[in-house]
């Protein structure tokens, strides 16, 4: 094999993926798009979520700017130059740069893409489904693929392209050095995750609660009704958020992780010279292995459809799901057979093919977990909701338990996964190949990434369809259609969340290691263990669960308030404008959606630069102690000490935000289908209370803490140099 081969297979089937998603997009663009009544909605909903990501994204890259020119003068002139460093001080900063503003604008992209298709399929689900429930399914699912196909491939693409660039231009003997070079790409994708997944989930979480509070609770109007000034701003928030954020979201995480799997990979190979006859088979395997994953979820997406038209959507999805994990799993066989084989290991290869395995069920596994801690079928959900029962107090205290029982058994599987797949792969005849394991666990769980980012975006989409199908007026019948899409879609976003921090723990470990193995590299010699009984260590950890804490107070605080920004306009328009009540005066949508916009994207500065600035300055502050003190590594320890314990509590904060709010919200839709006295009952007022304080919980701090976990990384990778005296 030969490394042209490689990267031609990497590059042409994420071209492909892009030309599927393309023809998906005009398939779902070619259905009809509904009455004249249902376009008076969807119109406003397009136009808010359009204008308030120009208004972000304009605002990101501005910052992004300037962190781009900030890292080009460290890298080009202040940092220490190595005798181990790839390349020229000055040339190492061009990459760098270059990479961290390709990794933005990709990431960017992504996000926006599948942005501007679901706002184009939310009406077009609805208006399928006057025709059929499967056609409507696959509308939604197929809207929200384009997202999905659109976030790997294009992750992918980057990282190959950037590889292929490098390859090109030096010789064959550098390779291995290749990774370093392009880390920036993963830390500009994550900076963009950050601030759109954190401003996203600011915005729509502050709609929704601003429309509940007002509308369901103080007026008594139902949800999504159109006398609600705020509801156009709500369904907004569904696609900026879910789709756009979490776009974001799983495009860093690709990205991180296929360049933190290269460098182990590289470290790997270079480490068994005698038993790796081509060591850029290990470093390029991570992107093979997710092409194929790509294929595999597609044909997964073109598989979902329905038996019949009383089947429980989530049935169809599950059947896709099921398709796109076999044959990731034939796909991780092949690409560890023909890459990973070595005469001198001949038993290396299947080991990694079981490492792979263990993601690929962990990712599963992770799906089920959260569908039982968050659907209303099993005992979680339904106890909050019979807690509901004696009150808003007794129902805040049995979703707060939920959260953190959730943080058990995820836990459990992460630490299974990866202590076997460390084991599979230390025990695969090569020398250091544990860590590489892992990195093939987590290519694992990230193979189906763009099946369950369709299902996440599938979310929205059949969440507007529902709005607008209700606030259009269409009859009963139609109605029963979108409610269906519109209580499966709560289920999926909700496992697509519980898949996000799954990966991200999994990606974690990788990425931690990935960062060791870079300070080895620019050091000369292997830098494997931190002591965190050292004070100023461990100063490092607690700073870095301060850090997790601090951020997702921040988040939440940001959400109320904007949220009390939405409130005051509801109460003024129903206090001036009596004629909204009657149904004889129009709302002013916009002034809420102006709102709304202008608060989120205030409230995400703070605690988003809270997250860049801390790991940079305890690296440097420490950096310059060590120094004094004769510890020229101290800087880099005290990093990887925040990183490791940061990790750790962002991944379990993370669990209990996202499941408890999850677990919240099912609840309340648990009462509303006639349980427990349905709506109105004492009950379904204290499970309102409960869904909104769990809002900000699973669609604002929990989500950026996804982000947080691997942005951490993806700083400390690429500023690595800068904390070494």
């Amino acid at each position: 094999m030969t490394p042209t081969t490689l990267l031609a297979i990497v590059l042409g089937v994420s071209a492909a993926s892009l030309a599927v998603a393309w023809a998906l997009a005009r398939w779902v663009l070619r259905k009809d798009d509904g009455t004249p009544e249902m376009r008076a909605i969807s119109d406003p909903i397009r136009e808010g979520a359009e204008g308030f990501l120009h208004t972000q994204y304009g605002t990101i890259a501005k910052l992004a700017g300037l962190v781009t020119v900030l890292l080009f003068v460290l890298y080009a002139f202040v940092r220490k130059v190595s005798p181990n460093d790839p390349v020229g001080a000055v040339t190492l900063a061009l990459f760098t740069a270059a990479a961290f503003i390709l990794g933005a604008l990709c990431s960017g992209l992504a996000g926006y893409t599948g942005m501007w298709v679901s706002v184009r399929s939310n009406i077009r689900a609805a208006s399928a489904a006057r025709r059929s429930g499967n056609e409507a399914i696959q509308v939604a699912l197929r809207g929200g693929a384009v997202s999905g196909l659109m976030v790997v491939a294009l992750s992918l693409l980057g990282v190959g392209g950037l590889y292929a660039l490098l390859y090109a231009v030096y010789p064959e003997n550098f390779i291995g050095k290749i990774p370093l070079m392009i880390v920036g790409y993963g830390f500009g994708a994550s900076f963009v995750a950050l601030f759109a997944q954190l401003g996203g989930g600011i915005y729509t979480k502050a709609a929704d609660v601003g429309a509940d509070l007002v509308g369901k609770v103080e007026a008594g109007i139902p949800e999504d009704d159109p006398r609600n000034p705020a509801v156009i701003a709500d369904l907004v928030g569904d696609n900026v958020g879910d789709c756009a954020g979490r776009g974001a979201d799983l495009f860093e995480s690709t990205a991180a992780e296929n360049i933190g799997a290269m460098i182990l990979g590289a470290t790997l190979a270079y480490k068994n010279p005698g038993h790796i006859a081509a060591p850029i088979a290990f470093i390029l395997f991570p992107l093979v292995a997710r092409a194929f994953g790509l294929v595999a979820s597609i044909v997964g997406i073109l598989k979902v459809k329905a038996a019949s038209e009383e089947e429980d959507p989530m049935k169809s999805l599950n059947r896709g799901f099921a398709w796109a994990v076999a044959l990731a799993l034939v796909g991780f066989v092949v690409a560890t057979r023909w890459l990973l084989y070595t005469p001198a290991a001949p038993q290396a290869w299947w080991h990694f093919a079981l490492c792979g395995a263990i993601g690929i069920m962990t990712s599963w596994a992770f799906v089920w977990i959260t569908q039982y801690y968050t659907e209303y079928r099993f005992r979680p959900v339904q106890m909050i909701a019979n807690a509901s029962t004696t009150g808003h107090a007794t129902n805040i205290i049995a979703g707060i338990s939920v959260g953190l029982e959730s943080t058990a058994l995820p836990t459990l599987v992460i630490s299974t996964a990866i202590v076997a797949a460390y084991k599979l792969g230390e025990s695969s005849g090569l020398e250091g190949s544990g860590l590489f394991g892992t990195a093939v666990a987590t290519m694992g769980m990230l193979a189906t990434a763009a099946f369950i980012l369709a299902m996440d975006t599938f979310g929205p989409i059949a969440d507007n369809a529902g709005g607008i199908a209700e606030m259009s007026g269409q009859p009963p019948e139609v109605r029963h259609k979108t409610d269906r899409l519109d209580a499966v879609g709560n289920t999926t976003k909700a496992l697509t969340k519980g898949y996000a921090v799954g990966s991200a723990a999994l990606a974690a470990f990788l990425l931690f290691s990935a960062y060791m193995d870079e300070v080895g590299a620019y050091i000369g010699k292997p830098f494997e263990s931190v002591n965190i009984a050292v004070p100023e260590i461990f100063v490092g950890g607690l700073l870095g669960a301060m850090l997790v804490f601090l951020f997702s107070a921040w988040a939440i605080q940001a959400v109320g308030k904007a949220a009390q920004s939405i409130i005051t306009e509801v109460r003024r328009q129903f206090r001036e404008r009596p004629g909204i009540m009657a149904g004889t005066e129009k709302p002013d949508y916009s002034q809420c959606v102006t709102i709304v916009t202008q608060a989120a994207l205030k409230e995400m500065v703070r605690p988003g630069l809270l997250v860049v600035g801390m790991p940079i300055a305890v690296g440097v502050i420490f950096r310059f102690i060590g120094g004094w003190s004769g510890r020229p590594l101290l800087g880099a320890e005290t990093v990887a000490s925040l990183l490791m314990i940061g990790t750790i509590s962002g991944i379990l904060m993370g669990n209990f935000l996202n499941n408890g709010g999850g677990s919240w919200d099912n609840a309340k839709k648990y009462i509303e289908m006639g349980n427990l006295g349905g709506k109105g009952s004492d009950a379904h007022k204290a499970a309102v209370t409960g869904d909104t304080v769990g809002d900000p919980f699973k669609d604002t701090a929990g989500p950026s803490l996804h982000v947080l976990v691997k942005l951490l990384s993806t700083i400390t990778l690429v500023l690595a140099p800068f904390f070494l005296a």
